[in-house]
């Protein structure tokens, strides 16, 4: 059985890959005696050689998908639970201001709105 050098193959395969060459001009041009020898360096070393096959590349230090989903689903819960206080403490704040208003038969809201048009201290021209 004759051994060939990886130096060799990945020279036979270039070619082939590039297009310069088919396989059975390959195999003719090099004496390369049998077909399947080709064949089972274009599976086994040829650039296209994974593309069937599924490759997981883990790179250390870094967080990984499912984890960062994970996170991302913590997070928004965490969101979305302040969402939600935020919005009673508005209902309830509404709700103080309007008894604040029955009790003291005055329009708070209209007077906070025309001091945050005029700032705090400074009169309205009449």
């Amino acid at each position: 059985m004759v051994q060939y050098s990886d130096a060799f193959k990945r020279k036979v395969l270039q070619e082939i890959e590039d297009g310069r060459l088919t396989q059975a001009e390959a195999r003719r041009k090099y004496g390369i005696k049998y077909y399947m020898t080709l064949r089972r360096w274009i599976k086994q070393c040829g650039k296209n050689h994974l593309l069937s096959r599924t490759v997981r590349i883990e790179m250390p230090n870094e967080v990984q998908p499912k984890e960062t989903i994970k996170e991302l689903k913590i997070e928004k819960q965490q969101l979305e639970s302040a969402l939600a206080q935020t919005q009673l403490k508005l209902i309830a704040m509404e709700s103080l201001v309007e008894v604040a208003e029955e009790h003291f038969k005055i329009d708070i809201k209209k007077k906070f709105g025309t001091m945050l048009q005029t700032g705090p201290g400074k009169k309205l021209k009449s």
